[in-house]
């Protein structure tokens, strides 16, 4: 993909939207020389270029669209010159009616195969709760990324659809997962409380004793430079690129850690940049730290310096707003950085309402799994009854049976067919044959005489 790299600063909001980020490469491999030649602002050819997993749920739908609209040269040149109210008013979105019919053929069928998964995975949910209700706003908001109304066509709607959609759901992305982080972290307070109710007093006191000592443990690591400042940058430039740390220069710092030398520090590259930070505080071998507050304390660390550096909110980092930021006060001067482990996460209050959230849906789960159970009973019930009418029939069977037997008639069967041959009796195939020219037995005491042969000689 080549759009970032052709593209002018004002168009970058759309690629925000729909390549957000590119995927960085860790930061410790050997950087040390910067490319000769390589001028600011020079286009760079041919980058190699990987889009990041978004996160969202039509990620591989955006993926393949994108992929599909880069192979349409009339499309590619649009891009270019677009601005960024043009993007926002959809007008870019009518080029779509000029590009290629073979590049409109496969967008129908990326559409009609996205609408396909789009209905299984609709049915399920629909199948898993049809005993709890149907949420139809939640089922219709699967559809908020393409035009539903017209299955078989992509059309420019489709495409101004996708570009806001991703828009709207990557900007509430970051604060998506800070309310799933905080759920988590009273999730595993509210476990610890509960599993501490089940203890007696001393067993009590030694897992609240090795709780705090957890905590000591966790906080006691040396000091987390505040992410972006001069310090920060410096020791990346020390340890991982293995340069003169009285030899820092922004410019030549920005060039190594843009390692797709697209002109851009995107989120991921900037991640990158905290790893030593994040491992003064976590190392997964140690009992007392949590992964999943290290990615966390990642995320944080990325949003502050977004929030410092990025001037135009496109979630990019240009050479221009890099060199800024470290004109600033706070770059040589920085607060310290508060970590995970210094601040209060969520209080009193919040937990008891979670709590009671969780002992809601604990209840709504008991009661319907004790309808299961009463459903499961009566269905035992059903079943032990029509066990017992059987019983009962099979003996009403065998006794009509034996008293047929002894009455002297032999015993049927379900359709009325013999069930054994009386002694004596023939069976029906056995039967002796009736003489020609008559279907009647013949009479007691009359003698049948006998048939004429056709071989005789009559007199």
């Amino acid at each position: 993909m080549k759009w970032l790299s052709v593209l002018p600063q004002q168009c970058i909001l759309l690629m925000t939207c729909l390549l957000m980020a590119l995927e960085a490469v860790p930061i410790d491999i050997d950087k040390t020389k910067v490319r000769e030649g390589h001028i600011e602002g020079e286009k760079v050819e041919n980058p190699i270029l990987f889009l990041k997993d978004t996160g969202l749920y039509y990620d591989e739908y955006l993926r393949q669209v994108i992929d599909v609209l880069e192979t349409d040269k009339h499309f590619r040149e649009k891009l270019q010159t677009a601005d960024i109210e043009e993007i926002k008013s959809g007008k870019l979105s009518r080029e779509l009616d000029l590009v290629s019919h073979h590049v409109r053929t496969r967008l129908d069928e990326l559409k009609r195969q996205e609408l396909a998964r789009l209905r299984m995975l609709i049915k399920a949910k629909m199948d898993s709760v049809q005993d709890t209700g149907i949420d139809h706003q939640a089922l219709l908001k699967q559809f908020e990324h393409l035009n539903h109304q017209n299955p078989d066509k992509f059309e420019p709607k489709d495409l101004d659809m996708l570009i806001k959609a991703a828009t709207s759901d990557l900007e509430n992305y970051d604060k998506t997962r800070h309310e799933e982080f905080k759920k988590y972290e009273m999730m595993k307070e509210h476990e610890r409380r509960e599993y501490l109710k089940t203890l007696d007093e001393e067993k009590r006191q030694r897992e609240e004793s090795k709780f705090e000592e957890m905590k000591k443990k966790h906080g006691d690591h040396p000091k987390v430079h505040h992410p972006g400042s001069k310090d920060q940058l410096k020791e990346v430039w020390e340890e991982a690129d293995g340069l003169d740390p009285n030899e820092f220069d922004p410019k030549t710092f920005f060039k190594l850690h843009d390692v797709n030398n697209d002109g851009f520090l995107d989120e991921q590259e900037l991640e990158a940049l905290f790893t030593k930070e994040l491992e003064k505080v976590y190392d997964p071998k140690n009992e007392e730290d949590d992964m999943v507050e290290m990615e966390e304390e990642r995320l944080r660390m990325r949003e502050h310096v977004m929030n410092e550096v990025d001037i135009n909110k496109d979630r990019l980092v240009t050479l221009e707003e890099f060199l800024r930021a470290t004109e600033k006060k706070e770059f040589l001067e920085p607060d310290s950085w508060e970590t995970l482990d210094q601040q209060q996460l969520f209080t009193e209050d919040e937990l008891k309402e979670f709590e009671s959230h969780i002992s809601q849906q604990e209840d709504e789960l008991r009661k319907k799994a004790e309808d299961l159970q009463k459903q499961k009973e009566e269905l035992q019930r059903q079943h032990d009854q029509l066990q017992a009418q059987k019983q009962e029939l099979q003996q009403v069977v065998k006794q009509m049976e034996q008293k047929k037997l002894q009455q002297g008639n032999p015993p049927v069967g379900p359709a009325g067919e013999l069930k054994f041959q009386p002694p004596g009796e023939h069976k029906v195939g056995d039967a002796p044959k009736h003489p020609a020219g008559g279907d009647q037995p013949l009479p007691p005491g009359h003698v049948q005489e006998p048939v004429a042969r056709s071989d005789q000689v009559h007199p």
